[in-house]
């Protein structure tokens, strides 16, 4: 196993301890799921960046890498649905569910012995589920901290809830386009 693809197993490990530490929903729990969150990011973006630069792509690191993101990501949601963050489950569920219906056409074709990457549009997705991440724990940090500050919980309620609109709209927008880019196979069913 090379590097980029132990980088991404990792990123698996430190998802599950971000999100046991976010249910403890403490001010110093929250602070170090933020900063494992941090982490799991960067080695999203170092392990293919060393699979790129020495040349190490695998078929195994294009399955599992969007998988790894997806346990991340996907957690982080639930997690602060359950400590009750100011997202709705219903935002949460159209991610999971256009999550669910990619990774099971990636699945199917690589049944079929053709591996489908991601596209332009996924990692777009990616990218702003991870900033929409970062910003709603440092929303949660700030209101955690100063919970009568008018500004913080215009952030807090505000500012994260449309934020989940725009994540929600591009996460469902790059579906659409990924079953458009791959309808060539699709019509193979």
């Amino acid at each position: 196993m090379n590097i980029s693809n132990k980088l991404t197993f990792l990123r698996v490990i430190l998802a599950f301890f971000c999100i046991g530490f976010i249910l403890q929903n403490t001010f110093a729990s929250i602070i170090i799921a933020f900063l494992i969150f941090i982490f799991a990011s960067f080695t999203d973006f170092l392990d293919g960046y060393l699979a790129r630069r020495k040349k190490i792509i695998s078929d195994l690191g294009k399955i599992i890498d969007p998988i790894a993101d997806k346990i991340l990501i996907i957690g982080i949601f639930l997690a602060f649905l359950q400590i009750k963050v100011v997202i709705n489950a219903w935002m949460v569920t159209a991610i999971i569910l256009r999550e669910f219906i990619i990774t099971g056409l990636r699945l199917y074709s690589l049944s079929k012995g053709e591996v489908l990457e991601a596209e332009r549009w996924g990692k777009h997705k990616t990218v702003s589920q991870v900033i929409g991440i970062f910003v709603i724990f440092v929303a949660l940090i700030l209101y955690k901290k100063f919970p009568y500050n008018n500004f913080i919980l215009f952030l807090y309620t505000k500012i994260t809830y449309f934020l989940m609109w725009y994540i929600v709209i591009i996460t469902l927008f790059s579906g659409v386009y990924y079953f458009w880019k791959n309808r060539r196979f699709i019509r193979t069913f």
